[in-house]
């Protein structure tokens, strides 16, 4: 094993923080010995300030429609194969009212930049729920929109925003986005999110078309920099409708290492075992928790509409991810010694 390289690892579990030059040193001399080391490490600072536990959440996916047309997502508006659904806000209270009797405190409220669900509709949705359910934590993830707008939501009840950066280099930012959506101004999103006193989420792809470690020391240096609540990172699933359909995956080796680098870097962080790492492997949410992760995000969606948000191929979408099979997902982490708990979970990644 490359001592230079566990030096490297030991620095960030000191200092929190590497340089560029460094980051891809660490990414391209990655190994097997080296995951390994980072690993033990990573999930020592996890159960430092978390214990054994992982925190659920319960997703909420109440819209596929989507007026953007990203390359690589299979709910992009050029899908024309696409079969859309809306959630009404009474789907929406059901899917909460079932999981507040199973437990969640946290309702997760994620669709695509849908027209029809207004900042003022989307308002009115998060404060009902708020009043409803006062002991909740209440997060969106409902794409880009004006300060003023995510202002509004947050005075409406709204604790947590999260907004994946996806790739913070511009110029790779433009190889999966249409021309009309910038970088620079989905950045901007989360410092206004930061700014207004959201709890912040970002996150980005691993092994998305056109990815070089380069690219992945930047998204490293901008989640140092934004300080984020919960980093959520997952491989690049190609999806049958979309430009990117041919497109290699990226890997579980190296999502699991990078979230391994997170959890030294904001050693506070929340760092979700992805729906995308149970898809690429079965044990993939697992190996994610034992890699430093401590949030898994069952779906309250209603079971008729599971199977359309399909933002990549084979997404899970029943079985072990139901919320009603939440006894056997409590399994699953018993199995690696980790208690799943249910309570609002809030990050202890605070900054004064």
């Amino acid at each position: 094993m490359d001592s230079y390289l566990c030096s490297l690892i030991d620095q960030l579990e000191q200092e929190h923080t590497l340089s560029a030059s460094q980051w891809i040193q660490l990414l391209n001399g990655r190994t097997p010995e080296l995951a390994a080391y980072l690993f033990e490490k990573s999930r020592r600072a996890q159960i430092r300030f978390y214990g054994h536990t992982v925190y659920i959440r319960g997703l909420i996916e109440f819209t596929n429609y989507c007026k953007n047309n990203c390359y690589y997502c299979g709910i992009r508006s050029g899908n024309t194969h696409a079969h859309r659904y809306r959630l009404t806000k009474e789907d929406i209270l059901a899917c909460c009212a079932d999981g507040y009797k199973l437990g969640f405190r946290t309702f997760v409220l994620q669709g695509g930049e849908d027209p029809w669900y207004t900042t003022d509709r989307l308002s009115d949705l998060v404060h009902t729920i708020r009043t409803m359910y006062p002991d909740c934590a209440i997060t969106l993830s409902t794409g880009e929109a004006t300060k003023a707008e995510y202002q509004q939501l947050f005075d409406a009840g709204a604790d947590r925003f999260l907004l994946r950066h996806e790739t913070h280099n511009a110029d790779h930012y433009q190889q999966l986005h249409p021309p009309r959506l910038l970088a620079s101004h989905r950045q901007q999103c989360l410092w206004d999110l930061k700014e207004i006193g959201y709890q912040v989420g970002t996150g980005f792809m691993v092994g998305s078309p056109g990815q070089t470690s380069k690219h992945l020391a930047e998204d490293l240096l901008f989640l140092k920099e934004l300080n984020p609540q919960m980093v959520g990172i997952g491989p690049f699933i190609p999806h049958h409708d979309t430009p990117f359909a041919a497109q290699k995956a990226g890997t579980l080796e190296l999502t699991l290492f990078l979230l391994g680098l997170i959890r030294l870097m904001l050693p506070k962080v929340l760092l979700p075992a992805t729906t995308a790492l149970g898809t690429i492997a079965p044990n993939g949410r697992e190996l994610g928790i034992l890699s430093g992760a401590n949030v898994v995000m069952p779906n309250l969606s209603p079971k008729q509409v599971r199977g359309d948000y399909l933002l990549y191929d084979n997404k899970i979408s029943t079985d072990a991810e139901a919320a009603e099979c939440r006894a056997e997902l409590e399994q699953r982490m018993q199995s690696i010694g980790y208690q799943v708990i249910t309570d609002r979970g809030d990050s202890l990644n605070i900054t004064p």
